[in-house]
């Protein structure tokens, strides 16, 4: 039976295995043995380890039920703003699979695994050319592992020219990692006020921007979810003075196939491929961060990279190159992943994802934006920011929204996040989504509004259908129970 809009499921206690088990229970069956027995060296008897005893079906039931804790893409819809949740088709899962894949040793000379460095060539050519760039290295790690890197290429670079710059200019609307990975390099993140549209102003970039200043790190599209329109004139300013562009490219899925970010001025970019080309996610991961820069920087990306001397693969170290990012191939089984949906997709439907994404982002806008505050009524691309500002008169906040919508069935978006939007509320559809799908996460909401205004404390007591009720969250950060 429904009883509204949502989705709900069966909460299970679930006891330790240690107090499941009971002595002489056995999950398998082992006949008789037909060899004489033998004694034992003494160093090899003692107390072996305490493992319960236990059925097969009691330890079936109980990993199952633990697996129905969790909540992933593959359970529902994952609107988490700013850090692209789509479904990853499992087609890719299977090939990375492979024991073709899985069982090529890191250590191999290049001639005993041309396949293996077949497929980084021809990610690394696929990658410059959706972004528009002219070379990558595939060994960073992660996002903010590219940022790193991309910091370094900055520092070598201008390290080339003789120069000893000591700034970075850094948007409010740029990722969090941003500041940390210049910081590491060096630099000063130089703060930058978004404008009253939510983009960069160019005039303020004209103001800051000086010969002790080595580029800016621009997010685009932004943390509000909005395209920096003006990212050409920013990037001839950061230019004239020497400096120069960094893109995080976390939000490429809003743009892959549609911008060309080497015509927006764009020198270092770098890529999430667990966000935009399907790859695990979080603690699915690890993830992996590619770094694509233009001709003039591409002595210094990351060593070895692969390169192709008409007859085989081999892996190339520039003596410019700021040096080895990752052990061996970087984190292959993903970029093997991300190479597949890349080869599935093609260059037309990598746009259409795109489009979908943004279409999505948009719809969820136009229906939401009469019931939660739009923190900018403007077209979006990827995601949209909502904020609590219209539930305050019922002393209901963002955290208790997404409590609310915890016991509706769905993973909560992103909130107080971006921090130019008190009280955030970021939701990505992604592309991945059907319109019923959204259909019924948009009454869902709608839904959860209502009850701020009736019912606020419904609201205040969520989540009520959990094993783990409403935390504090300050003191769980501060000193956390890891045990019991």
């Amino acid at each position: 039976m429904k009883n509204g809009p949502g989705r709900s499921g069966l909460i299970m206690e679930e006891p330790l295995l240690w107090e499941k088990g009971k002595k002489g229970r056995n999950g398998m069956s082992i006949p008789e043995s037909d060899v004489p027995a033998a004694p034992l060296a003494d160093e090899l008897c003692g107390k072996g380890p305490d493992f319960p005893d236990l059925s097969e079906v009691e330890v079936v039931r109980h990993y199952t039920r633990l697996s129905q804790w969790n909540f992933g893409v593959d359970t529902g819809m994952y609107p988490l703003g700013s850090c692209t949740m789509k479904y990853n088709p499992k087609i890719n899962e299977q090939h990375a699979a492979a024991g073709e894949i899985t069982s090529a040793h890191p250590l191999l000379d290049d001639k005993y695994c041309q396949g293996t460095l077949r497929i980084i060539y021809e990610l690394q050519n696929f990658l410059a050319e959706i972004t528009g760039l002219d070379a990558v290295s595939l060994q960073p790690a992660a996002g903010a592992h590219g940022e790193l890197a991309g910091m370094l290429i900055f520092d070598a670079y201008h390290q080339d020219k003789g120069e000893k710059r000591t700034k970075i200019l850094m948007p409010d609307t740029a990722h969090g990692t941003n500041p940390a990975s210049a910081a590491l390099c060096g630099y000063k993140p130089v703060g930058i006020k978004s404008g009253p549209r939510g983009i960069l102003d160019v005039e303020q970039i004209r103001e800051l921007m000086d010969e002790e200043t080595a580029g800016i790190m621009i997010t685009n599209p932004n943390t509000l979810g909005l395209f920096e329109e003006n990212i050409r004139e920013i990037a001839e300013i950061v230019h004239e003075k020497g400096g120069l562009v960094y893109g995080d490219g976390a939000n490429m899925n809003a743009i892959m196939g549609i911008v060309d970010l080497k015509e927006c001025g764009v020198d270092v970019l770098h890529l999430n491929l667990h966000k935009t080309f399907s790859t695990p996610h979080g603690g699915g991961g690890p993830g992996a961060g590619p770094v694509c820069v233009v001709e003039e920087l591409k002595k210094y990306l990351p060593s070895p990279r692969v390169e192709f001397d008409g007859s085989s693969y081999r892996q190339m170290v520039d003596t410019a190159s700021i040096g080895r990012m990752h052990g061996f191939h970087g984190n292959y089984g993903v970029l093997v992943r991300a190479f597949c949906y890349i080869l599935t997709m093609g260059a037309e439907y990598l746009k259409k994802a795109s489009q979908y994404a943004v279409l999505n982002a948009s719809y969820v806008k136009v229906k939401l934006k009469d019931h939660l505050y739009l923190a900018y009524d403007r077209p979006c691309m990827h995601e949209a920011v909502f904020s609590d500002k219209n539930q305050q008169e019922n002393n209901v906040s963002t955290l208790d929204i997404a409590k609310r919508l915890m016991d509706c069935g769905y993973h909560p978006p992103t909130i107080y996040f971006p921090l130019v939007v008190p009280g955030a509320i970021m939701i990505e559809p992604t592309e991945t989504e059907s319109l019923e799908e959204l259909d019924t996460f948009i009454e869902v909401v709608k839904k959860v509004v209502k009850e701020a205004e009736t019912d606020p404390e419904l609201l205040h007591n969520s989540p009520s259908r959990f094993k783990v009720k409403r935390l504090d969250e300050t003191q769980a950060a501060r000193n956390p129970c890891l045990c019991g």
